[in-house]
């Protein structure tokens, strides 16, 4: 979120025109690197959040909530490429930069769950032993 951001606020949106990749190819010149950065980012993200999606549901003892909100991060990451490719292709318009932000925000917010239900603390933990 925060290089998506950068990349809004600093009016870098379409300094790499072409999606996926840039003109200059896999690895960018110094012309295209910030946006090409953000892509990468996003790429990695997504495989990660995929992965972690597919986890939750081979893993016998996985808890629902976390099925539930991983399965959403997982919907929200393709959903988010998939615009950040229209957005692209659209010469970014207003509102589909707003959408994709706004998805950007929910994505962040099912990752964030995903992590604190897989990582909650026992009840017990906190309890004062006498």
């Amino acid at each position: 979120m925060f290089i998506g951001g950068y990349i809004s606020a600093a009016g870098l949106g379409l300094t790499c025109p072409d999606w996926p990749l840039c003109p200059s190819g896999i690895f960018p010149n110094e012309k295209y690197f910030i946006e090409w950065t953000h892509r990468l980012i996003a790429a990695i993200t997504g495989i990660l959040v995929v992965a972690i999606t597919i986890g939750s549901w081979i893993a016998k003892n996985s808890d629902r909530k976390i099925k539930v909100t991983s399965t959403l991060a997982a919907i929200f990451v393709v959903t988010q490429i998939t615009l950040g490719a229209i957005v692209i292709d659209l010469k970014l318009h207003a509102i589909l930069v707003a959408i994709h932000f706004g998805i950007g925000i929910l994505l962040f917010a099912m990752v964030l769950l995903t992590t604190l239900f897989a990582f909650r603390l026992d009840k017990n933990t906190f309890e004062t032993r006498v």
